[in-house]
């Protein structure tokens, strides 16, 4: 009798340690990527479109320069990895339009119903400042920011290039990082929900990927989610990671190709969600964790020395002057 007690002591003593880790872990929430709001520095300025925060890095030099509408992921707000980008494109001779679509002081906190107007008006804005050529704009996003890119590409015929990192062949449902409910599409158009593939059944074993690999599964029921990147005629260029624990981002890179055969992807091997970007320097005093979310971290800024070249040279065939 008292072993029974003593098990029945012990198995409640553990239920409440587990219930007390839960309501800890519900509190702090380690998963929740911090929001930066990144200053734009010497060479850029802050400034609100529309409602939304952005950074603007404006190219130096004298007449009518080409110009990149540059969105994060889905850490939202102003991150320190796309502003980087930013001031590196400038270096380039672009002007960049860094731009918050949620998670910024008065966005939305759900990367859910974020309307694609406001990306029209970001290439709006870009298309009439002073030195901007409107012939030559292009637009570059990363993971949600590349499934944005790609969307508002499709709607966007005057776009001269496209570049989209980790990228995503449909839409898919919105989601909270504060795990709260939310229902419907990542974006809307209008007013209404942008159609959306559903999330698959996901798998303890293999991860959150698990709810994107089977998810693309129930695509022929839902042809209307899929991206119509074959509506856009501006070259496209796709970078992925073939080892991406966060979502299948080569085989929906490899899907888009499927819609349109003139896209180019570079896919790499030992990279996972950290394959695009500026390569780190060797001695970076705080580099990212690279390798979080699959790969090494050598792999991945090996792919990243190899991709940020070729995409540079991208973009210069892409939204090189015409006579």
């Amino acid at each position: 009798m008292r072993l029974v007690k003593r098990l029945a002591m012990g198995i409640g003593v553990m239920l409440a340690l587990i219930v007390a880790a839960g309501v800890v872990l519900m509190i702090w929430k380690p998963w929740v990527l911090p929001v930066e709001m990144t200053e734009p520095g010497a060479t850029g300025r802050r400034l609100t479109i529309a409602g939304q925060p952005a950074n603007y890095f404006p190219a130096n030099g004298t007449g009518l320069q080409a110009a990149v509408l540059l969105l994060g992921g889905s850490e939202g707000g102003l991150g320190k990895s796309a502003t980087k980008m930013a001031r590196a494109l400038q270096a380039q001779g672009y002007s960049v339009l860094q731009l918050s679509y949620f998670r910024a002081p008065g966005q939305r906190k759900a990367l859910a119903g974020i309307p694609i107007e406001g990306f029209d008006a970001g290439l709006a804005w870009l298309s009439h400042q002073p030195g901007v050529d409107f012939g030559r704009i292009a637009i570059m996003g990363g993971s949600k920011g590349a499934e944005a890119a790609l969307l508002v590409a499709s709607r966007h015929p005057e776009l001269k290039a496209v570049v989209a990192g980790m990228p995503s062949s449909v839409v898919w449902p919105g989601f909270s990082w504060e795990m709260e409910r939310v229902d419907g599409s990542s974006w809307t158009i209008g007013g209404r929900d942008v159609p959306m593939l559903p999330f698959g059944q996901g798998s303890f074993r293999e991860g959150i990927s698990s709810v994107y690999v089977n998810g693309l599964k129930l695509l022929p029921a839902h042809r209307e989610a899929a991206i119509a990147i074959e509506r856009s005629p501006a070259p496209v260029l796709l970078i992925c990671g073939e080892s991406d624990t966060l979502w299948p981002s080569c085989l929906m890179a490899r899907q888009l190709k499927t819609r349109d055969p003139r896209v180019t992807i570079l896919a790499y091997k030992d990279a996972g969600h950290a394959v695009f970007g500026v390569p780190l320097p060797k001695n970076d005093p705080s580099p990212p964790p690279l390798s979080r979310l699959g790969g090494s971290v050598d792999g991945n800024n090996a792919a990243r020395r190899d991709g940020w070249p070729k995409i540079l040279a991208f973009l210069d065939r892409a939204l090189r002057a015409t006579p």
